[in-house]
């Protein structure tokens, strides 16, 4: 008898708290010096109380500490996310309720606070349909290939500067607040966020549903036009602090807010932030997920929680790319005026209040701009966003030399005239032209009329003649090409193989003779081989 428990197979959650349960395990018993070296601090804390010893130790110096702050952060980052990704829904609705003059959600709990916790348990319990066409294996993990790089992303992401904290064994630990440190953290970030677009490409593909498979494969043609720009524009802090570490970034951006990278090269902090809204396929580059035009996009054939695992991937995406953005472009945990320095535990906090800055201007844009055509987001992702990536390396790249060899004065001169040449160029380029009061009649247009005065028709003649060339040189060459092929090539068959060509010869043999003599009367012409 298939016994359920909330219509869910009962199998299934003892299958998943048996393998949560062997994975502690296994956890436990390859770190298992490090837990009997942490219960034996536990206990001599409790019952040695003169043992107790005051000083600072590194926790990267101790196995024991390491281990546990391992796991300790995780957990505590992990509930993080997802408290802050389902709040982030309720931040949306809110703002776009506010952006249309409406009220939004304010039924569930005080002013709507607990939607979230509704939204969660209506998507537990929805029905989980398989559709019978899909590819089951490969429709099953989309949905984890897609949500699983976005946390493991931000295990490099510093949430504060390294903080002291003190334990069972009467030190005190010096803790960073990051996960890992692996020295090449911009190049992580790279490879681990271009990893979520397979889960989109092989959710269309699983699916066998039209619109899905459209959706996945504007999402992989999305990623190659923005990708390129992104990773150009990361070489930008890179060059400023000299390295790939996000620590040795952040910590390049500590003192007053104009250390921050944005003041630095606001182009590559611009081109960056419009780099990272594509990557979470957000208004406007939602094109993989467009509901005008391909109902829900890679997502149509999924429900109950594999559809809530999109959704949880795309807000905690808005989470992890404003992370990024702060850390490399707007100093990180820093304040801006040296209070962090000196109380390291408003790092977090501070950190806490960008994320929401860049989220408000997340739902900002999607609630303002409209979303982009697909061959204006291609064109604009190579024409206009990878050249200006790529001059805003080249600035870098130039200010740094500069500060290099004639000093901070110097590339704080350089930097100020590129900004001033920037905003010149961004008014002479971007800005609205001004429409003429007197409008043209379309049958004054020379197309409509056939006029053909004007430098238009001239150059339009010339481009004909120039089309015509190849032609002219066709006619022309032609029947030489066709005697030199009768004269060389056919005879150098023929004798390879002289009784089947013999017909083949006399006849190229004719062809050659009649045009090198020319028109003849039909009387007057030799006939060739009569004789034989």
């Amino acid at each position: 008898m298939n016994r359920k428990i909330l219509g869910i197979p009962l199998w299934v959650p003892l299958v998943s708290a048996g393998f949560v349960v062997l994975l502690l395990v296994v956890s436990l018993l390859s770190n298992w010096g490090s837990v009997l070296n942490a219960g034996e601090d536990v206990l001599e804390f409790i019952f040695r109380p003169d043992q107790r010893v005051d000083e600072v130790v590194q926790c990267s110096e101790s196995d024991g500490c390491v281990f546990v702050h391992s796991i300790i952060y995780s957990a505590v980052l992990l509930f993080v996310l997802l408290t802050g990704f389902a709040y982030t829904t309720l931040l949306e609705r809110k703002f776009i309720a506010w952006f249309q003059q409406r009220v939004g959600p304010n039924r569930v709990g005080p002013g709507g606070l607990l939607q979230p916790l509704a939204d969660g348990i209506k998507l537990i319990f929805k029905e989980d349909i398989l559709p019978t066409q899909v590819n089951k294996v490969v429709y099953r993990l989309a949905p984890m290939i897609k949500v699983i790089p976005v946390l493991v992303v931000l295990a490099v992401i510093p949430l504060g500067p390294e903080i002291i904290v003190p334990w069972f064994d009467g030190n005190w630990y010096q803790v960073p607040l990051h996960l890992i440190d692996p020295g090449v953290g911009v190049l992580w970030i790279l490879g681990i966020t271009s990893l979520a677009t397979y889960g989109v490409v092989l959710a269309g593909w699983s699916s066998s549903n039209k619109y899905s498979m459209l959706g996945g494969m504007r999402a992989s043609a999305q990623m190659v036009s923005y990708e390129l720009s992104m990773g150009i524009t990361f070489a930008v802090p890179v060059l400023l602090a000299g390295s790939l570490s996000i620590g040795t970034i952040v910590q390049d951006q500590s003192g007053m807010f104009w250390n921050w990278y944005i003041f630095q090269n606001p182009l590559a902090a611009i081109i960056l932030m419009i780099a990272l809204i594509a990557e979470t396929n957000r208004a406007p580059f939602d094109l993989p997920e467009a509901e005008q035009e391909l109902t829900a996009g890679y997502m149509t054939e999924y429900s109950g929680m594999k559809f809530a695992l999109f959704m949880m991937a795309e807000y905690l995406g808005m989470i992890g790319v404003s992370l990024i953005a702060s850390s490399l472009f707007l100093g990180g945990y820093n304040d801006g005026f040296g209070l962090v320095d000196h109380i390291p535990i408003l790092g977090p906090l501070v950190l806490t209040g960008k994320v929401v800055l860049l989220l408000i201007g997340f739902i900002w844009i999607r609630a303002t701009l409209p979303r982009l055509r697909y061959d204006r987001l291609m064109m604009f992702g190579w024409k206009v966003m990878l050249p200006l990536s790529i001059i805003a390396v080249i600035w870098t790249a130039v200010a740094v030399i500069i500060g290099e060899e004639l000093g901070s004065g110097a590339y704080i001169v350089f930097s100020g005239m590129m900004i001033v040449l920037l905003m010149a160029g961004s008014v002479f380029f971007l800005g609205r032209p001004q429409q003429d009061d007197t409008t043209d009649d379309v049958e004054d247009d020379p197309i409509i009329t056939g006029e053909r005065d004007g430098l238009g028709y001239a150059l339009l003649m010339v481009l004909a003649g120039l089309a015509g060339i190849p032609f002219a040189l066709y006619n022309a060459t032609a029947p030489l090409v066709k005697l030199g092929y009768n004269l060389t090539i056919v005879p150098l068959l023929a004798l390879l193989n002289i009784g089947e060509n013999r017909d083949k010869v006399k006849q190229s043999i004719v062809s050659a003779a009649e045009y090198i003599a020319g028109p003849q009367d039909a009387a007057d012409q030799p006939k060739l081989g009569s004789g034989d």
